[in-house]
């Protein structure tokens, strides 16, 4: 390991265990574990994984202002989150570029707390405190100071029922996007969620998969007890430990972004996450200033960013040197993202999942590369291109999602 590799808590948990482990943000994180990406990506669809997520970084925004200064620095228009929810949204530079991703959960109307990705804490710390000018707000860089996991499958709230105090009280009424309690010791209220050994944690219903399940944040000394304690709740569930192989597979077949990869150092506009932008209902303008705002109007010179599928489970590197090619042969853009997606294939010219209602028990499913690609014009649902890599081309379908029917937005008593 490279010596100069951070680690979370879970670290020497992860080489017992023979992760095969590499660098990340810069932190030493598994890849995937004996049981293979493919098993672990399938066993989130069929029952329920854990992922270490410590390399992530929080930061508090707290004061009078603190609503301001989000709001401002923010892509979406947080005006009417209500407490105890949270929001998917960027923080763009002036010139429209997106510096990171991040969620953004409301404690009150003036404590917020913002997660972003790894080794991002201090960046956007930073940010946040170059924007706030006079405002009373204080922000608190929490990097490796907030451990966290996340359990994600169907079977993820029948497994965290037996370890959690008053289970029924804190899944009532937890819609998606929402979370109770707090891994502050010192703060105290009416959604505090506890371990049973008294363990105060913040859980939220949400997660990088696009299936039902939370993401657990807690004291940095907890976590290990935790994840131990969630396998062995869930050995019944046959609940797998998971890498960030999986992570990257699940995330794309749910049509999600990785920061600095499938949004960067570009303008933050023509791509499927619009949602995180606060559009007007008829899409001509915003419903607020935000730092960055200026810089999104259209110009010719606009790149544009679509999901794919491909025809089968084969996929191509993604990189600069992996061409998209149109109908007419002409090079028009690159690939993002290109990862296999195990739980979906091609059924009667449509994609089926193995969480599909009407999936075809006689059907064996393969799995189809997905992924997103950027291009020079605009391309709609259906059309075709390729996608190629030296001697290596597959053909892709431009696609508005994935992975049908996730499980992520279905109501919690579907899983109790």
């Amino acid at each position: 390991m490279n010596s100069c590799l951070k680690t979370t808590p879970l670290n020497e948990w992860h080489k017992t265990a023979g992760a095969n482990m590499a660098d990340f943000g810069e932190f030493d994180m598994p890849l995937w574990y004996e049981t293979g990406v493919k098993n672990e990506h399938l066993a989130v669809l069929k029952s329920a994984g854990i992922f270490d997520t410590s390399h992530m970084a929080c930061i508090n925004v707290n004061g009078n202002n603190a609503f301001e200064l989000i709001n401002y620095c923010f892509t979406r228009d947080i005006a009417t989150l209500k407490q105890g929810r949270c929001v998917y949204g960027a923080f763009l530079n002036s010139e429209g570029h997106c510096i990171d991703d991040a969620i953004v959960y409301k404690f009150s109307d003036i404590f917020f707390m913002i997660c972003v990705n790894a080794g991002m804490g201090t960046a956007i710390a930073q940010h946040l405190d170059a924007n706030k000018k006079s405002l009373d707000v204080s922000i608190e860089d929490l990097s490796q100071k907030v451990a966290k996991m996340d359990i994600q499958g169907i079977n993820s709230a029948r497994i965290l029922s037996k370890l959690i105090q008053n289970p029924d009280t804190v899944f009532d009424r937890m819609p998606y996007f929402s979370f109770k309690g707090n891994f502050n010791e010192s703060v105290s209220d009416e959604s505090e969620v506890k371990l049973l050994d008294n363990t105060p944690v913040l859980l939220s219903r949400s997660g990088y998969t696009g299936e039902f399940g939370f993401e657990i944040f807690l004291n940095p000394d907890a976590i290990v007890k935790l994840w131990k304690d969630i396998l062995s709740a869930g050995k019944n569930f046959d609940i797998t430990a998971c890498g960030l192989g999986s992570r990257d597979s699940l995330r794309t077949g749910a049509c999600l972004p990785l920061s600095h990869q499938d949004i960067g150092s570009w303008k933050f506009i023509n791509h499927p996450w619009d949602f995180a932008l606060p559009y007007t209902k008829d899409k001509t303008s915003f419903t607020k200033n935000f730092l960055g705002a200026d810089a999104l109007s259209p110009a010719e010179s606009d790149l544009f960013t679509y999901p794919f599928a491909g025809d089968s489970l084969r996929k191509v590197p993604a990189g600069d040197n992996t061409h998209v090619i149109d109908e007419t042969g002409k090079v028009i853009g690159k690939v993002l993202t290109c990862a296999t997606d195990m739980g979906i294939s091609w059924h009667k010219g449509n994609i089926v999942s193995l969480c599909s209602e009407n999936f075809p028990r006689d059907f064996k499913i393969k799995g189809i590369s997905c992924g997103f690609i950027m291009v020079s014009k605009k391309l709609e649902p259906g059309m075709t291109v390729t996608l190629k890599e030296g001697k290596r081309a597959i053909t892709a379908t431009i696609m508005t999602d994935i992975r049908p029917d996730r499980t992520a937005r279905k109501k919690l008593n579907n899983f109790i």
